[in-house]
């Protein structure tokens, strides 16, 4: 067996092997190494001009279209198989309208209906690499009317994609009631990622980015979890969080496999800690509830404040002592001592 350079290209010649001709070579390279699981790069500047890089595969797509027509006229003829029914949330770009994916236009064209934010904004889009779609309206002023009419498509087996403005839908725009609604309804949710402002800004930002907060305590956590250190995880999960948080393991998101799992912490525990699963994960858990319990009662409060003030403390710097514990606001504490206590003076110090 040798090995012989034809061109710039290294080609491999042997009895049983006759290399292709000219004219194939140039339209077609071929993996020198056919049995490697590595990509191997080749430069050449006899590959099309639209190619850098050329990564051998035998499956690989590649795409030299210049315009968004020629980008259309290849999806039309894609090879892939059709898309199953279900709820596509679609990320779109957020400026830059060659910011998208292959996937997201070749769902855009094959579904049956696109939701949209604004139709008139996601027209220019649709518009601009000739996706004919039909735009059905969904914003916040009528998800709650539209959630039924969506639903009613998606049992009868129709592929429905949702798009915002910009970015990714649900994600500080209309679509988490639409797909918590299907989620309950065991309806098919598939992400279509796309680009998203957080990452983009944080990226560039010259800021620490091993870890960061979109809000605070009350959003939702979001986590990589190696599938080895899983177990640990829900352990250590559960003891922070508490075992009746809501959560959801995402895995090998837009990958063949790709799986979503929701449930409690605890049922998490139950299932993963006896079968634990392969592949890249994200997991989410809920956020601390924004509802607050009741306030103690006025009782607890007047004798809290009468300890105090038999201890020599006056009666402002009881309410001050008073409501540094609680969540109610000192004024309300404050007008309780005044009522319970007005006999006494008080040295206002607020």
């Amino acid at each position: 067996m040798v090995i012989r350079r034809y061109n710039p290209i290294a080609m491999l010649s042997s009895p049983v092997f006759t290399p292709f001709p000219r004219q194939q070579f140039y339209r077609c390279p071929f993996p020198i190494f056919t049995q490697s699981l590595q990509p191997h790069i080749l430069l050449s500047t006899t590959l099309p001009r639209h190619f850098t890089l050329s990564f051998y595969s035998n499956t690989a797509q590649t795409s030299t279209a210049d315009t968004p027509d020629e980008l259309h006229h290849q999806l039309s003829n894609s090879k892939q198989s059709p898309l199953k029914p279900g709820l596509y949330l679609v990320g779109t770009p957020i400026g830059n309208l060659e910011d998208i994916t292959l996937r997201a236009l070749r769902v855009l064209k094959s579904a049956d209906v696109i939701l949209s934010e604004d139709t008139r904004h996601s027209g220019k889009l649709l518009h601009y690499y000739n996706i004919k779609t039909p735009l059905l309206s969904y914003h916040k002023f009528n998800e709650s009317q539209r959630a039924q009419v969506v639903l009613r498509k998606l049992q009868d087996g129709e592929i429905v994609a949702l798009i915002s403005d910009a970015g990714t839908p649900g994600i500080s725009d209309p679509g988490m009631e639409l797909a918590k609604l299907c989620a309950d309804k065991n309806i098919p949710v598939v992400p279509i990622p796309g680009p998203s402002a957080v990452v983009t800004a944080l990226s560039a930002s010259g800021l620490p980015t091993n870890e960061f907060s979109f809000a605070n305590e009350s959003a939702t956590q979001i986590f990589f979890i190696p599938p080895h250190k899983l177990s640990q995880f829900l352990e250590e999960a559960a003891a922070i969080f508490g075992e009746s948080r809501q959560c959801v393991m995402a895995r090998e998101m837009t990958k063949v496999h790709e799986e979503f799992w929701r449930g409690t912490i605890d049922k998490a525990k139950e299932t993963f800690l006896a079968h634990q699963p392969k592949g890249e994960i994200t997991f989410l858990i809920e956020g601390k509830s924004t509802s607050t319990d009741e306030g103690p009662s006025e009782s607890q409060l007047e004798n809290e404040l009468r300890e105090l003030i038999a201890e020599g403390h006056s009666l402002s710097m009881a309410v001050k002592l008073v409501a540094s514990g609680k969540l109610m606001k000192r004024k309300a504490i404050y007008s309780l001592a005044l009522r319970k206590f007005g006999g006494q003076l008080v040295s206002e110090d607020d």
